[in-house]
């Protein structure tokens, strides 16, 4: 399917998705950005949103910043 950018920020209030673009995405986690749980709730998240199985996403690129580029296999 290709790449998906992705602006993550952990520790939100509420899970939130927004769609910036056919291939960029805002996504809020409760999940706090320790020991990767915020990184696994985004991915979870992605995955929901596109109908795919939750180990599709493929985290390349920001696994310890905010923009991250998930792999679409």
């Amino acid at each position: 399917m290709g790449y998906i950018k992705v602006k993550a920020r952990a520790g939100a209030k509420k899970n939130l998705l927004v769609q910036k673009g056919p291939d960029s995405y805002e996504i809020h986690v409760k999940a706090p950005a320790e020991r990767g749980l915020a990184n696994e709730a985004v991915r979870a998240m992605l995955a929901a949103h596109l109908g795919l199985d939750p180990k599709k996403p493929r985290l390349i690129k920001g696994a310890s910043t905010p923009a991250k580029i998930f792999e679409i296999l």
